[in-house]
This record gives C-alpha cells, sequence and structure tokens, in this order.
C-alpha cells in the first residue's frame, strides 16, 4: 500500500493551485480578524489576564503604600484622643488596650487608589488600560462611579461616630441604607435583579409583566395599567438587603487580630481574578470599574494587615469593618451589571465565609431565646480561637476564606453542577458543625436529661437449658 501511495504524483500544476487556495484563505482570515476588530465585534480575548492585571497594578500599589504609611499616623492620632479599645469583656481576645480607627487608614488607602485612577484618565501613561470598546466619547474608558465614593465615605463617617462617641444602631442602619440609596441612584447593581425576574417573566410567557403593572380599577388619566419597572425597584431593594447583610457580615467577623482584613483580602483575590476574565472578554463598561475597587481594596488591606496581624497594634473598628463589607459588596453586585446571576453567585460564595458566621449567629441567638442583636462568643473564631489560639484561628479561617474563593472562581468559569454541589456541601457542612459546636453543652444536657426520664429497656438474658447452645438473635 506504501508503494502504491508512493507511486502516485500530483500534479504540478494542482499542488501550486492548492498553495495558492490556502494563502488566500489566511488572507481572507487576517482580513476578517482585522474588519472584527475594527467594527468592534471580535469574539475572542485580545489581552491575557496577566497582562491587564500589570496594566492596572499602580493603583494597587498606590492603594498599599497609602494605607501602609497612614496607619501609624491614625494610630498615633486614636492614642492621643483615648480612641482606644479596652479589654472590659471575656470574649475579646487581647488583654490591652489597642487603638481603634484603623479603617481611617484603609478608606484613605481605598480613596487613594481609586482617585489615582481618575488622575490616570488624565495623564496618559499613569496606567495601562485593558483595550475595549465600551468608551466614554470614543476616548475614555469608564471610572468609578461618584456614587460608590459617596456610599463609602458615608459607611466610613458612620463607622467613625460609632467609634468615637457611640451612635445607636438605628443610625448605623440608615447611613448602610443611604450608602445602598446611593448605589440604587447610580443603577450600580440594580441589574442583579434582571437575572433573577427576567426568566420569571419568560415562565409566565409575558415579559411586559416585569415593566406593566395592571390596576384593578381605572384611573383618570391612566388607565388600568401604569408603567414601573419592577426590575429597577426590585433591585433597589436587593442592593440594600445586600449592603446591610455585608456590613454586618464583615462587622461580626472582625473579633481576632487580622481576621477580617485578611479574609476580605483573599476574597478581594477571588474578586479579582473574576474582573480580569471579564475585562480580558470585554464584558461591559464596568470591567476597569470593578479591577480598580478589587486593586484598592487588596492594597489597603494588605497594607493594613501588617499592623493588624496578631500582636495587633491597632483594629479596624466599626469604621473599617464597616466599609470592608460595603466595599465588597459593591464590586459583588457589579458582577451583575448584565444580568449574570451566577457571577453574583460566585461572588457571594468567595465572600461566604462572613455570610455563613453571620447566618449562624442569627440561628444560635433565635434558638436560644436571645435578641439577634446581642453579643456572645459562639462564633467561628471564638470556637477556633479556644482550641487553636488566637493566630492558629486566623490561620485557619484564612484557609477556610480560601476555599470559599477557589470555589467561586471555580463558579465563574465552568458554572458545572458539580462545582455548585461542592459548595452547598462546604457550607451545608460547616454550618452544621459551627452549630453542633456552639450547642455542644445544650445537646449533652438534653440527652442527659432523656437519658435519666426514659425508662430503662435492657433486654435481660433468655434461660438456656443445661446443654443446649445459646440462641443468637
Amino acid at each position: 500500500m506504501i508503494q502504491e501511495a508512493a507511486q502516485l504524483r500530483v500534479p504540478e500544476n494542482v499542488a501550486s493551485r492548492v498553495e495558492g487556495l490556502g494563502k488566500q484563505v489566511s488572507a481572507l482570515a487576517d482580513q476578517v480578524k482585522e474588519l472584527a476588530r475594527v467594527s468592534g465585534i471580535e469574539s475572542g480575548p485580545t489581552v491575557t489576564r496577566l497582562e491587564v492585571f500589570h496594566g492596572y497594578i499602580a493603583v494597587f500599589v498606590v492603594a498599599f503604600v497609602v494605607t501602609l504609611l497612614a496607619t501609624p499616623l491614625v494610630r498615633r492620632l486614636a492614642l492621643s484622643h483615648g480612641i482606644i479599645d479596652r479589654p472590659t469583656e471575656g470574649r475579646k481576645a487581647h488583654r490591652l488596650p489597642v487603638a481603634y480607627l484603623g479603617g481611617v487608614a484603609v478608606f484613605l488607602g481605598i480613596i487613594a487608589g481609586i482617585l489615582y485612577s481618575y488622575l490616570a484618565t488624565a495623564i496618559p501613561g499613569l496606567m495601562g488600560f485593558h483595550p475595549t470598546r465600551y468608551l466614554v466619547d470614543e476616548s475614555f474608558h469608564h471610572i468609578v462611579p461618584f456614587s460608590v465614593l459617596l456610599g463609602l465615605t458615608v459607611i466610613m463617617l458612620v463607622g467613625l461616630l460609632d467609634d468615637v462617641v457611640g451612635i445607636p444602631p438605628r443610625v448605623k442602619l440608615g447611613g448602610q441604607l443611604v450608602a445602598a440609596a446611593a448605589l440604587a441612584y447610580d443603577d450600580v447593581g440594580v441589574r442583579v435583579a434582571a437575572g433573577l425576574l427576567l426568566p420569571l417573566g419568560q415562565l409566565l410567557g409575558n415579559e411586559r409583566l416585569l415593566y406593566v403593572i395592571q390596576l384593578p380599577f381605572p384611573v383618570p388619566g391612566i388607565g388600568t395599567q401604569v408603567q414601573i419597572d419592577v426590575v429597577y425597584w426590585a433591585g433597589t431593594a436587593l442592593i440594600a438587603v445586600f449592603v446591610l447583610g455585608a456590613c454586618n457580615a464583615s462587622n461580626l467577623i472582625d473579633g481576632l487580630d487580622g481576621l477580617a482584613t485578611g479574609v476580605t483580602a483573599i476574597a478581594a483575590s477571588g474578586f479579582l481574578f473574576i474582573a480580569l476574565t471579564l475585562a480580558m472578554l470585554d464584558d461591559g463598561p464596568r470591567d476597569a470599574q470593578r479591577i480598580i475597587l478589587c486593586l484598592s481594596l487588596l492594597g489597603a488591606c494588605l497594607g493594613f494587615l501588617p499592623h493588624n496581624f496578631n500582636p495587633a497594634t491597632i483594629f479596624l473598628g466599626d469604621c473599617g469593618s464597616l466599609l470592608l463589607g460595603f466595599c465588597s459588596i459593591v464590586i459583588v453586585l457589579t458582577f451583575g451589571d448584565r444580568g449574570f446571576t451566577y457571577l453574583v453567585i460566585a461572588g457571594l460564595v468567595i465572600y461566604a465565609l462572613p455570610i455563613v458566621d453571620t447566618i449562624l449567629a442569627i440561628i444560635r441567638r433565635r434558638m436560644a431565646g436571645r435578641a439577634i442583636s446581642d453579643a456572645d462568643d459562639q462564633h467561628l473564631h471564638h470556637m477556633l480561637k479556644r482550641a487553636l489560639g488566637v493566630k492558629g484561628a486566623v490561620l485557619t479561617l484564612y484557609g477556610m476564606g480560601a476555599v470559599f474563593a477557589v470555589l467561586g472562581v471555580a463558579m465563574s468559569l465552568f458554572r458545572a453542577r458539580v462545582v455548585y454541589v461542592v459548595a452547598l456541601v462546604a457550607i451545608s457542612f460547616l454550618i452544621v458543625t459551627a452549630v453542633k459546636m456552639a450547642r455542644r453543652k445544650a445537646l449533652d444536657e438534653q440527652a442527659l436529661h432523656y437519658s435519666r426520664a426514659a425508662p430503662t429497656r435492657r433486654r435481660e438474658p433468655a434461660t438456656v437449658p443445661p446443654g443446649e447452645p445459646p440462641q443468637v438473635y
């Protein structure tokens, strides 16, 4: 067969024609790619995640350096004005007074990173923005909205007032709602509801139900149909729930040296990977905003962590813990800007550790008949601290946070059912184990009580006649 194939000869004119056609196909492919790039419909990624990261890395450096240098100054200011945390409660891990106001340094770092990105849009060369077809006036990238800056400032000031003079919980909640309203006003995260409601409208067979409300009686000048953007208002309510939940979750997990800061830094790394992936694919106008927020948050956390890790010389305070929760949830909300609900779910899984700890606190206190706002020493970090010490507990929770970050990133990349199942099993196992540990004493007492109250049901051995083998049941 080989000899027969070798004896076949292709005419020279046919071979030259095939070679010419190959060159023409290659040239046409290059023309198609160039046309797609110019027209803005290019489908494949033009840059890698690492290339995008290198372009924005200056934001991280600015946030890191500003926070690193500002923290000792803020600490000295707090000590000189007596703004310190005194260990008057048994559930606190430290035994000596420690300065508050660390959140102010973190705020300065985050704001510095964002402002640097503003400056980079005006001065070429300060930062390398990724290539995109979503530009303002075909010249500038979309910068971080002013509403986000306003929300960060409001959250920081509310927490600062609570750290310095103390304010009622309702005032803190009011400040968080103001920050959420600022996001809704600027349409940051509002479209998250679209991913939930649009499938509902499709299921009902009429997507207009999401925008048109049918009144039971006619209204003069309007009739029976009122045009209401249900997606917008549902998204606004969802933003409020997300902001309140994330701020208070971050506040509750801030119980050990470096815990909230490190867990948030790990989550920010997971957020950054998703943001870089979306920018690589040129997902939308918020690509640059997400990357800048992620790098600012990550840089500020890592700049503060050396001062805050055990033994800490300064604490975040409510000012910082609320700020970290707010900034994290803003990033998660921007993942759903195009209605991709699975990306929001992935972001929540990345931030699952503070969320799970908060859910456990609510369950635990309700089961004990106590108010949800009552403090206790049964949080995840408290239980781990009693077994492993402060550093051991913090490092263990860092590992848990890293596992959730990997699961969230995997969910954003693959959307495979197995990833969702693994995340469900991991979160469920953590919740049940923590509840069991927190209620171990109560469960032991309950078992002992029923053991004493229940009649003894012990089987008497049967009488076996001599010489016969015993019966085995």
